[in-house]
């Protein structure tokens, strides 16, 4: 099968897998950093929370041996909140539009994607954060060529792609000591691009992986 083909074939797969129930919290708490159990979550705190949409964005694979790669970002080191950290295109939701596009908004700002060619798939688990008082909806996405990666606004420092098996390979999933109010905890993240992946990027990636297509390896 080439690899338009191939392509195609995992984007309905994982459409398919979204339409069933997804892993959720269980995915959630296996990437989630041992702090967060310090902050309120209860829901009226939830409900007077900011609204956020990002995007999980798939695009085909620059090698031959994999079949699709997700789009993942790096903020600035200056920004207020979450600087120089991982994390999918997406931001606040502006009061005139829905959450799925807020997440084509904020990628198509981000890095240049022009949201009428993403093909949306459906959406993850939404995601409390405490730090910066958000409730963040994921969504997943398709792009049937590959972006220049090279192209993105002052608001990314540079973005990346991983392959799929990458993604889903065991190696990339870790544990850190990671010292919080004195003590040392452990803290799980993903080691992708060269970069420390962790938190509520951590937490969707999990969810995401979770749902992966298992012939996509």
């Amino acid at each position: 099968m080439s690899a338009p083909n191939l392509f195609q074939q995992f984007a309905e797969e994982l459409t398919q897998r979204l339409l069933r129930p997804l892993p959720g919290a269980l995915a959630h708490d296996r990437m989630a950093p041992p702090m967060r159990r310090s902050f309120p979550m209860d829901p009226d705190t939830i409900a007077k929370s900011s609204e956020a949409a990002v995007l999980a964005l798939f695009f085909p694979a620059e090698s031959t041996s994999d079949t699709a790669e997700l789009l993942l970002t790096v903020r600035p080191e200056g920004m207020s909140n979450h600087g120089g950290q991982v994390a999918f295109p997406g931001g606040r939701r502006e009061s005139n539009e829905s959450l799925q596009e807020t997440a084509l908004r904020e990628t198509e700002e981000e890095v240049f994607i022009q949201a009428s060619i993403i093909r949306i798939a459906g959406a993850l688990t939404p995601l409390y954060i405490p730090p910066s008082n958000f409730y963040v909806h994921p969504f997943v996405g398709f792009l049937d060529h590959r972006p220049d990666l090279s192209v993105t606004s002052e608001e990314i420092a540079r973005c990346f792609g991983v392959p799929v098996s990458r993604l889903i390979d065991p190696d990339v999933s870790r544990i850190t000591p990671q010292k919080w109010n004195g003590e040392f905890h452990d803290l799980p993240y993903f080691a992708l691009g060269g970069e420390f992946v962790w938190g509520a990027t951590a937490m969707i990636l999990a969810e995401l992986t979770d749902s992966l297509p298992v012939r996509s390896t």
